[in-house]
């Protein structure tokens, strides 16, 4: 399927109203078709693998069509310096969370990317190195506890960040590690009682949301069950 053929019929599945529902939620619409993504990710099943014709889909600027771009990319042939021009093409939310969470996390570096971006001052830039992080402590079930334990340092230097699409990632970021197992719990909730110190509105907000789930029975029984899981049975 060419490139010029997807862009086609994403534009024939254009929706004047989704596109209008995704401008409330805060997400740019200057190129946009609204096409919902469970007919992004159909598509992308229909396609495949395809990184040539991923790395065109992203160049239309489309928003839609980056979408696509991160479903259906190699993340074995995706390059640190496509990393860096993708995040140079960042204009929303959505569009950071798809590539973190549908390809960057699969890529050999991501976790240099999770930390070099939560040190730059683009918001989405920014926003994609803790999204970075919260998808890489839901997904990477082999990394090590100390990885992330060095990830809780960032989160708190970086709570105190007023803008909003960061603030939110920074919460979600906090929370993954802190469902990853009742040592990282302890340690993030120990960290959000750190953030809660701050003289921020931002750092306040993602310390009391964070502490809400890490604290609840929920997430401790969750936890505790799992621990017992992994545990090997005793011989009789």
């Amino acid at each position: 399927m060419e490139c010029t053929e997807i862009l086609q019929r994403l534009r024939s599945l254009s929706n004047p109203e989704a596109v209008a529902g995704l401008a409330r939620f805060g997400i740019s619409v200057k190129q946009a078709y609204g096409v919902p993504a469970p007919v992004l990710r159909q598509m992308a099943r229909e396609i495949g693998r395809n990184h040539t014709l991923a790395r065109r889909l992203w160049d239309s600027g489309i928003h839609d069509a980056k979408g696509l771009a991160a479903l259906i990319d190699d993340p074995r042939q995706v390059t640190e310096e496509q990393m860096e021009r993708w995040a140079r093409g960042f204009d929303s939310w959505a569009v950071v969370d798809g590539c973190c969470n549908n390809l960057f996390r699969m890529t050999p570096y991501a976790y240099r990317k999770a930390v070099e971006w939560t040190r730059r001052e683009e918001e989405y830039v920014k926003r994609a190195g803790y999204v970075l992080m919260a998808c890489l402590a839901a997904h990477d079930k082999q990394a090590k506890d100390e990885v992330f334990t060095r990830f809780l340092s960032l989160l708190q230097k970086g709570a105190s960040d007023e803008r909003n699409f960061v603030k939110k990632a920074v919460n979600w970021a906090l929370r993954q590690i802190g469902k990853r197992n009742l040592r990282l719990r302890e340690k993030a909730i120990e960290t959000a009682r750190e953030i809660r110190k701050l003289d921020s509105k931002a750092a306040r907000w993602i310390a009391s949301d964070a502490l809400r789930e890490l604290t609840s029975e929920k997430i401790e029984r969750m936890l505790r069950k799992k621990q017992a899981n992994r545990l090997p049975s005793k011989k009789r």
